[in-house]
């Protein structure tokens, strides 16, 4: 690398941008405020989770799993990356990715609260809890980025239409887990049915509503997510029924949305691991 060449050379180079060629004006009478909002939710909600995944290297049950959950954990990644960067855009401001991710406190994310609950190899969680909770969430993200490849906003269509068959992937690999959980030992079998418990609480937040993704599903930029339950619950159905397992009946979580900004005590802990090293060297490239 030339001297004072700032390029990440840890992530190669030579490679085309994800977003090559994709048009990254802003819609027309679309409020933009609105839109940062908006990307700022899926981009948040991808990032979480991708760390919350990252947990598991090297810790999980298998060398094989321990690679599918890190490259799964990758591709959220990569969408983080884009979303938080057309937030950016979006609002104005003068940041990136790093800085949205790295310098906003708790109260600034904007993430569903599933995505940030304890199920990882440490104390208040396990392996059966983490397949659980990417069950639920990549069967609702697929159903969304397969509506948002319709969105007026070129930068979201294409994050949309990229990020579907990765999540076909993550949808598919949560779904042969939890089959494999539910039909193996009678161990495994009661930890899937304690995951699924586990997360449950959670999942209705995935259906309703912030006014901001209102607005702009009026707009034809967003996708109102109550519109995804229809879909959501019968690709559930199947798994679970294929699996032997009774849907979970756990009330919803009482509490304010992750999407105001409030969080479960678990989010503060997360954060403070991901954004150490940021915060301990500011400005530090590697």
């Amino acid at each position: 690398m030339e001297a004072g060449e700032e390029r990440h050379w840890a992530f190669g180079t030579g490679f085309t941008a994800a977003l090559s060629g994709v048009d990254r004006a802003l819609p027309a009478d679309v409020d933009t405020d609105d839109l940062a909002a908006y990307a700022l939710m899926l981009g948040d909600d991808a990032l979480i989770l991708s760390q919350r995944l990252a947990e598991w290297t090297s810790r999980a049950p298998e060398l094989e799993e321990d690679v599918a959950l890190a490259n799964i954990a990758l591709d959220l990644l990569g969408q983080a990356r884009l979303l938080l960067t057309r937030a950016a855009e979006a609002d104005g401001v003068a940041c990136d990715e790093d800085t949205l991710a790295f310098e906003r406190d708790e109260h600034e994310f904007r993430n569903t609260r599933l995505v940030e609950v304890d199920c990882g190899p440490g104390p208040g969680g396990d392996f059966a809890a983490t397949i659980a909770r990417l069950l639920v969430f990549a069967t609702h993200r697929l159903a969304l980025l397969q509506r948002l490849v319709g969105s007026r906003d070129p930068v979201l269509s294409a994050v949309a239409a990229k990020g579907v068959k990765e999540v076909a992937y993550h949808r598919d690999h949560a779904a042969q887990w939890t089959l494999r959980l539910a039909g193996g030992t009678e161990y495994s079998r009661e930890r899937m049915i304690a995951g699924l418990d586990l997360v449950w609480p959670y999942v209705e937040e995935l259906f309703t509503a912030h006014p901001v993704e209102a607005r702009l599903a009026d707009a034809g930029v967003a996708v109102d997510p109550a519109e995804l339950r229809a879909e959501v619950d019968e690709v559930l159905d199947t798994v679970f029924t294929a699996a032997d397992l009774q849907r979970p009946t756990a009330a919803a979580r009482a509490g304010g949305p992750g999407r105001d900004g409030i969080h479960t005590e678990a989010m503060g802990y997360l954060l403070a691991e991901m954004q150490h090293i940021h915060r301990s060297m500011p400005g530090a490239l590697w």
